[in-house]
């Protein structure tokens, strides 16, 4: 049975209908600008046959435009009423599936092993809960396609921000390696009921065909990183000193081609590799 886009409720109207408000403890504002949704379906490149998981499918109302493209949409909600809300208004049609659980413990390779495609990943992220939801993808990068995500407008700002520039950071290494990072548009708080205090921003994270560097333990990687830019002001050998003894940083720098006096905000994701190799080859 498709679905009509005229049809689809506002989540004010599926908030009165089912008797419930917004939790204020867990985040939830919902989105309702049309248009903002118009902008995530293109940038997923949802089709007949696709398939698309939604982090967070809350009320369901993107999720609703989805289906309305054709696609399969497996839908991730731990929130117990609004799966109540997404199986009363969605739970017959064949196409839409709901998985009520923690997204950042979810198995994101689910989708492939099931049904051989790997799904792109789509969802409104909780604020509280980007990092860790970004990460536990990463875990998962090469069983999901592009990732079509709405973070906190700094954040998304931080995420794509070249080396060299004051916004780079962990996140922007670690993601960069694997994805080419684009904003797909700004969600300004009106488009969110209830509004929140911060201004949001939808960003497209699509593999690469190569990643930029090469490393033999992605999870070394983002270890090496996070050691990196947890002491952002301080030299690579200071900062990396908390992982080994100064004389292996030392050599890891040397190996890798990389000045040890830098900070970590002037190295690229393809020097962190270069020195995450470097401190495998020490291991080997």
């Amino acid at each position: 049975m498709p679905v009509s886009l005229d049809a689809i409720p506002s989540p004010r109207e599926l908030l009165a209908k089912h008797g419930l408000s917004p939790r204020k403890s867990w985040g939830q504002n919902f989105l309702h600008d049309r248009g903002i949704h118009a902008h995530i379906v293109r940038a997923s490149k949802a089709a007949p046959g696709a398939r698309v998981l939604e982090i967070g499918a809350g009320l369901g109302t993107l999720t609703a435009h989805l289906l309305a493209t054709g696609a399969f949409v497996h839908a991730i909600e731990r929130d117990r009423d609004l799966c109540t809300v997404l199986r009363a208004e969605l739970g017959h049609l064949e196409r839409f599936e709901l998985f009520e659980a923690d997204a950042v413990r979810f198995d994101y390779a689910q989708i492939e092993r099931e049904h051989g495609q790997r799904p792109t990943i789509v969802g409104n992220l909780p604020y509280q809960l980007t990092g860790p939801l970004l990460f536990a993808l990463l875990e998962r990068h090469t069983a999901t396609d592009t990732w079509v995500v709405m973070v906190q407008r700094e954040v998304a700002d931080r995420i794509a921000s070249p080396p060299g520039s004051r916004r780079y950071g962990g996140i922007s290494a670690a993601l960069g390696r694997l994805r080419a990072i684009t904003k797909v548009c700004d969600a300004p708080p009106g488009c969110f009921l209830p509004p929140p205090r911060v201004d949001s921003a939808v960003i497209a994270l699509t593999p690469l065909p190569t990643p930029r560097g090469e490393v033999g333990d992605p999870k070394g990687y983002l270890a090496l990183v996070r050691a990196a830019f947890s002491q952002r002001r301080k030299t690579l050998l200071n900062s990396l000193s908390t992982l080994a003894p100064k004389d292996q940083v030392r050599a890891w720098c040397e190996v890798a081609g990389v000045d040890p006096k830098l900070r970590a905000e002037a190295l690229g994701p393809e020097a962190f590799a270069a020195l995450q190799r470097a401190r495998e080859s020490e291991d080997a």
